[in-house]
C-alpha cells in the first residue's frame, strides 16, 4: 500500500482498486474495518484530483460498504450526495454502488428509490457469476417489494442457484400473502438468525404493519359485518381496542372502505369499489413507463460513451503511430 500511494500511474489504476478491496476485506475480517476508513477518504480525494474513475469508483464503494456495516446511515448518505459516482465505471462497481445505494434508501424508507435502484444492480451484475451478491440482491430487493405491497416474482424463489438462499424469504412472503400475523411470527422466530446474518431483520420488522393490512383487507372482503372482537381474534391482537385502532387506520390510509360502530363495537364493510375507478392502475401505468424510460437513457448513455472510447483509442493510435520513425 505504501508503495502504491508514491505510484502516480494510470496503469497501476486496476492494480491498486484490487489491493484496496483486499485492504478494506482484510480489516473487516478481523472487526476492525472503522480503522482504515481514513485512509480511503484520503486515497478517495487523491484519485479523484487524478480523475482516476476506476479507483474512485471502488473507493467510494469501499467507503459505502464501511459506513453501512456500522449502521451509520447520515454519513453513508452524507457520502453519496457529495461524491460523484463516474460514468465510466465499470458495471460490477455501479453494481455494487447501485446495491448499496438501494439498501440505504431502504433504510431511509424511501422503498420506491430503493426498489429502482436493486433492479438497476440486479441488470448489470454479471449473469452467469457472482451467485452470492445476486443472491444478496434479491434477498433485499424481496424485503422491499414487500414493504412496497407487491409481490415479489416466484420464479426466482425456483431458480437453483437462488432457492435455498431464499427459502426464508419464500416463507416470509407466503405469511404476508395470507396476511397470518402468527405465522409471520414463527417465521422470524425460525429465521431470525439468518435474517440478522443477511442484515434484513429491522426492514423485516417494519412489514408487521403490512401482514396486519393484508389481514384487515382480507376480513373487509369476507365480512359484510364482523365484530372488533371477532378482528382481533383473527388477526391475533391483545384486545378489541387494538383492532379498533387498527380498522381506523386502515380506513383513514384508503386500505378498507367500511364504517366502525364504536358504540356496539362492529365494522361494516361497504360495496367493493371497482378497481379502474381508482389511481392504482394509472401508478402502475407510471411506474413501468417511468422503469422502461429509465432503461433506455442508461442504454443511451453506454452506447455513447463506448463510442467516445472508440474514439479516443483511434486518436491515441493515430499519435503513435505519426510518432513512428
Amino acid at each position: 500500500m505504501d508503495r502504491l500511494n508514491l505510484t502516480n500511474r494510470r496503469t497501476m489504476a486496476l492494480l491498486a482498486s484490487r489491493c484496496y478491496y483486499y485492504h478494506s476485506r482484510s480489516y473487516e475480517l478481523v472487526g476492525r474495518l472503522e480503522a482504515v476508513r481514513p485512509f480511503f477518504h484520503a486515497r478517495l480525494c487523491t484519485a479523484t484530483l487524478r480523475s482516476n474513475y476506476e479507483t474512485q469508483a471502488v473507493l467510494i464503494n469501499l467507503l459505502l460498504r464501511n459506513y453501512l456495516h456500522y449502521q451509520l446511515h447520515e454519513q453513508a448518505s452524507k457520502l453519496v450526495s457529495r461524491v460523484v459516482f463516474p460514468e465510466s465505471a465499470p458495471n460490477n462497481e455501479w453494481a455494487r454502488y447501485l446495491y448499496y445505494f438501494g439498501w440505504l434508501k431502504a433504510i431511509q424508507l424511501d422503498y420506491s428509490a430503493a426498489h429502482d435502484h436493486l433492479v438497476s444492480a440486479l441488470r448489470k451484475a454479471p449473469q452467469n457469476s457472482a451467485i452470492g451478491f445476486k443472491q444478496a440482491l434479491h434477498k433485499l430487493n424481496t424485503v422491499v417489494e414487500l414493504l412496497l405491497g407487491d409481490q415479489p416474482d416466484r420464479s426466482i424463489f425456483r431458480q437453483a442457484n437462488f432457492k435455498v438462499a431464499l427459502q426464508p424469504y419464500f416463507q416470509l412472503t407466503q405469511a404476508i400473502h395470507t396476511g397470518d400475523l402468527g405465522r409471520f411470527n414463527e417465521v422470524l422466530r425460525v429465521h431470525g438468525a439468518q435474517f440478522s446474518a443477511d442484515k434484513t431483520y429491522t426492514l423485516i420488522l417494519r412489514l408487521r404493519h403490512n401482514v396486519i393490512k393484508t389481514g384487515v383487507r382480507r376480513i373487509s372482503l369476507s365480512y359484510s359485518r364482523i365484530s372488533l372482537a371477532s378482528i382481533a381474534e383473527k388477526l391475533q391482537l391483545d384486545s378489541p381496542e387494538d383492532a379498533e385502532y387498527i380498522v381506523a387506520k386502515a380506513i383513514r390510509d384508503g386500505v378498507i372502505d367500511a364504517i366502525i360502530n364504536h358504540e356496539q363495537g362492529y365494522v361494516t364493510t361497504k360495496e367493493t369499489l371497482d378497481l379502474y375507478s381508482t389511481r392504482e392502475p394509472f401508478d402502475q401505468f407510471h411506474q413501468r413507463i417511468r422503469f422502461c424510460l429509465g432503461v433506455h437513457n442508461q442504454a443511451v448513455k453506454r452506447r455513447e460513451r463506448e463510442q467516445q472510447e472508440l474514439e479516443s483509442a483511434k486518436e491515441l493510435s493515430e499519435e503513435d503511430f505519426d510518432g513512428f520513425p
